[in-house]
């Protein structure tokens, strides 16, 4: 049994490697069992296709990587802006290891293949979704946080969350296109500017 889940472990984890520094159409199963050191068979006994790998390789993803960062920065026991920050501060990190690990900025693996193959996995799609729903009630979570404690004087916490994130994940995206580092250093001021906190712009 030990076995097989390490087994199962280098197929997740060499598919999020694949598709997040390439796509997930360029990427073939055979791609992923040679990367992985794996015979073809290993990937069928696990999954039944490369669209049920994505799906598994999505929640591995937010299990094992995204959700223990979140759940760390996203602390009741931070303050709420401060959560932001660390935020900000995270995501440039994290793309930064992974530019110094392959040459590039690879953007946000979950909205990458979820915009990919929206017109034509729904699996991958719904999957995409709830994972970025989930990433949405962290900040529902912060900015509520800073309207009691008078932080933050907006209302529509959901709304507010979504235009947050739309940023977020547009500037991910232009910074992949234009493989450029710097423009995630953009992302903190933008999310004060939204939030009306221009005085935290200029700090």
């Amino acid at each position: 049994m030990k076995v097989e889940s390490e087994t199962k472990q280098k197929l997740l984890n060499t598919a999020l490697d694949l598709i997040w520094e390439q796509s997930y159409g360029s990427v073939s199963v055979d791609d992923i069992c040679k990367r992985a050191g794996l015979l073809k068979g290993s990937f069928y006994h696990f999954f039944h296709s490369k669209s049920d790998l994505a799906v598994a390789t999505l929640e591995f993803y937010w299990q094992q990587l995204r959700r223990p960062q979140l759940d760390q920065i996203f602390s009741p026991q931070v303050a709420p802006l401060e959560r932001f920050k660390l935020y900000s501060d995270q995501l440039y990190q994290n793309q930064k290891d992974r530019q110094e690990k392959i040459g590039r900025v690879c953007g946000c693996p979950i909205n990458s293949l979820g915009s990919e193959v929206s017109a034509h996995d729904e699996k991958i799609l719904a999957k995409s979704q709830e994972v970025t729903a989930r990433v949405r009630t962290y900040f529902e979570s912060a900015l509520r946080d800073a309207q009691r404690e008078g932080l933050w004087q907006g209302d529509n916490i959901p709304g507010k969350a979504m235009e947050l994130y739309s940023m977020v994940t547009g500037t991910l995206l232009q910074a992949r296109i234009n493989n450029n580092l710097d423009m995630i250093k953009g992302i903190e001021p933008a999310l004060w500017r939204l939030l009306g906190l221009k005085d935290k712009v200029t700090a």
